[in-house]
């Protein structure tokens, strides 16, 4: 039932925002029906594949804000090999009976894909990509940070509640979704080691935590001058591509992204406050800087090694030398201002002033 409540209340977000009613519907049943065929399918995983019981080994997550370096440290992990991750069409059909059907039809898909939508210059996605987990939570349960980033922050009341773990708490949910489609992906992957991406459980690292213990966390920070502002461009660039969201009335922009800018200060200061108060289990978290990423990829290269247990071969030192050398080359086409989002180098450094103090300085 609460499925449905989301459902209608984002149905009614997107027809009195953008003035789309007729195709939301559409996607909603969509949705309803995609979710029952998948349903059937996960069933059908027990009978056949006996080792989606079997436990995680330390699977490695990747945590940090939206625009910190997180996807492109975890494409580069697993495009050597060293674990698997969910491809975005894996998270609309978490099931591996469902998706060896699914996979020779994936060119086709791609130009129906919502995914279209999303690709920009701040981030390329495709069905085929490599994408943070936390969307998978969007599609199971219609629920998530993915969801008020992106819809529920529209609403003339603010919903965060609905999202704020401390207030509603699914951790428990959350966490064993996760468990089952990492192990299945695991399975169509081929692997023994999942990497995955959440941002969202910067705001519930200790959670996460209890539930995973072996996990290896890599946290990545990045100055919020640039984070911030770079994750507000993301999102607002995604909506003006398939919404006009820059054709919105004033009031309208104005209140979604102070409402967005507030969600992201959040996630770092979740897990700053948890981190400072002895919540967080330090030794299973490695602190990865965004500007040691940039320009010194050999020695942060060398720390995630250590710390994850990776083993290393010359491919692999091959690899991180020549992205070393390009990542110190690198110049990113996402170009963005604060003032654009009215926003203050000051503002910022104010709201921000314990990250500096901690992680910056």
């Amino acid at each position: 039932m609460m499925v449905l409540k989301r459902l209608f209340r984002i149905y009614l977000i997107i027809g009195r925002t953008f003035n789309i009613w007729y195709s939301t519907l559409f996607t909603a049943l969509l949705i309803l029906l995609l979710r029952s065929i998948i349903g059937i399918g996960r069933v059908i995983d027990h009978f056949f594949f006996w080792s989606i019981r079997k436990p995680l080994n330390q699977p490695i997550i990747i945590v940090g804000n939206p625009r910190s370096g997180t996807t492109f440290l975890h494409r580069f992990l697993i495009k050597q090999k060293l674990g698997t991750g969910s491809e975005l069409w894996q998270m609309l059909y978490p099931s591996i009976t469902i998706q060896k059907f699914i996979r020779p039809i994936i060119p086709f898909l791609e130009k129906i894909s919502p995914a279209r939508h999303h690709s920009t210059e701040a981030h390329k996605t495709s069905l085929n990509s490599i994408e943070t987990d936390d969307v998978s939570l969007l599609f199971r349960y219609l629920d998530g940070f993915f969801l008020y980033g992106f819809f529920l922050t529209f609403d003339k009341n603010n919903l965060f509640e609905w999202v704020d773990p401390k207030i509603r708490d699914t951790s428990l949910r959350d966490f064993r979704w996760f468990k089952t489609m990492w192990s299945r992906n695991i399975i169509s992957n081929k692997s023994d080691r999942y990497i995955g991406k959440l941002f969202s459980i910067s705001a519930n690292l200790p959670a996460f935590q209890k539930e995973f213990p072996d996990s290896k966390i890599l946290y990545m920070i990045r100055d919020p001058l640039k984070v911030i502002p770079s994750g507000l461009s993301l999102v607002t660039g995604v909506l003006d591509k398939r919404f006009k969201f820059w054709s919105l009335k004033k009031n309208i922009r104005d209140r979604f992204i102070q409402r967005l800018y507030n969600a992201l200060l959040e996630l770092l200061n979740r897990f700053h406050e948890d981190w400072t108060k002895g919540n967080i289990d330090k030794k299973k978290v490695l602190i990865v800087g965004y500007d040691l990423m940039m320009n010194d990829f050999e020695s942060l290269m060398d720390n995630i090694i250590n710390f994850t247990g990776i083993k290393e071969s010359k491919d692999l030192r091959a690899e991180i030398k020549k992205t070393a050398k390009n990542q110190r080359n690198f110049k990113s086409e996402h170009n963005y201002d604060l003032e654009k989002f009215g926003l203050t180098e000051e503002q910022i450094k104010k709201d921000c002033k314990n990250i500096y103090l901690t992680f910056l300085t």
